[in-house]
């Protein structure tokens, strides 16, 4: 509870005449007159809640409801104090010492206990500001409470700033691997088209030296050509030989080993020694046709399909001949021989 002492102070008696300093007796100090207190502040009385508040919450002890408390005692104070200083005349004794004043911390129960039959009002902090609560009701919001939620608060924006900034940096990583990857498969796609470019130009030149080939093969298959490339044309067919005998080829007079080339293409059906013709090779074309190339050094070919433009030996002089030289028989289907010239010229091939 609060005690408010009086606190006196000597007054002059106001039918007591005026006096000199010097007519007060000096033995006879004057009787101090009793100082008046001044009045206490009304305190504010709470306002009614409506009737259909809800029950109110329990008081609380909090610093602000105190502080005020504590400032009024401190101003009531203060105010008998200056009124006791402003009684007191100089030279008057001041009387007793002002009786110390103390505060609760917290209003009477009469102060803030219900009115008219209402309910009590809690009385709030100021720091605290009521939130709206669950199905409208209103809650004391706590310091605390706030500044955890504050710190939570921020705590989560921080966390959902890392992962932001995390997510932004996995993609700009996941675009610049996506772009590399990219210019790899480029790379790698334009290395394959010019593989299978450069590929397929060997191809296509391989296939059209192929044809090439093929066609000058063919075109030489179908056409006669001369027996040997330089020559010197000596005993012709019909002729009497050294031994009296009628000739019955064309002899082509060249060194010993220049190639003998088939006139066309065939089949060869006989190659070895044939006597007086020495090593001979005979070639049956198409038609039956039989060429016989006598007197050779060296027979290159044996047996099998020979084309035009083939080397099937080289020229010699084995066999009854004085000098080396190609004896070249012409035979129509096997039989007899006819004149060389004459059959080659049959075919454009001047000799």
């Amino acid at each position: 509870m609060a005690s408010n002492q009086p606190a006196y102070a000597p007054a002059r008696p106001e039918t007591e005449p005026a006096r000199e300093w010097d007519e007060f007796p000096a033995a006879e100090p004057a009787a101090p007159e009793p100082r008046q207190l001044p009045q206490p502040l009304p305190l504010p009385q709470p306002l009614p809640l409506p009737a259909s508040a809800p029950a109110p919450l329990p008081r609380q002890r909090t610093l602000a409801r105190g502080s005020a408390v504590l400032g009024m005692a401190a101003m009531a104070a203060v105010g008998a104090s200056g009124v006791a200083a402003a009684v007191a005349a100089p030279g008057v004794p001041a009387g007793p010492a002002p009786v110390p004043v103390s505060v609760p911390d917290l209003l009477p129960d009469a102060l803030t206990g219900p009115s008219s039959g209402q309910a009590a009002r809690p009385v709030a902090d100021e720091t605290q500001a009521s939130a709206p609560g669950p199905a409208g009701t209103a809650r004391l919001a706590d310091p605390g409470e706030a500044l955890r939620a504050r710190i939570v608060s921020q705590a989560t924006q921080a966390r959902e700033a890392a992962a932001r900034a995390e997510r932004e940096a996995a993609e700009r990583a996941a675009a610049l691997q996506a772009a590399r990857d990219d210019a790899a498969r480029k790379v790698r796609e334009q290395a394959a088209a010019a593989k299978a470019a450069a590929e397929a130009k060997v191809r296509d030149e391989a296939e059209a030296a192929a044809r090439a080939e093929a066609d000058r093969v063919t075109r030489l298959a179908a056409s006669y050509i001369k027996p040997v490339a330089s020559y010197t044309l000596t005993a012709g067919y019909g002729e009497a030989d050294l031994w009296g005998n009628s000739h019955v080829g064309q002899d082509f007079d060249a060194p010993t080993g220049t190639p003998v080339h088939a006139v066309h293409g065939g089949t060869v059906t006989s190659a070895g020694w044939a006597g007086a013709y020495g090593y001979r090779v005979v070639v049956a074309l198409q038609d039956g046709t039989e060429l016989w190339y006598c007197h050779l050094s060296t027979m290159v070919v044996n047996s099998g399909p020979v084309t035009t433009g083939d080397t099937i030996g080289r020229v010699g002089a084995t066999g009854n001949v004085p000098a080396p030289h190609l004896h070249l028989e012409v035979r129509p289907g096997g039989g007899d021989a006819v004149d060389p010239v004459a059959w080659l010229a049959g075919h454009d091939v001047e000799v």
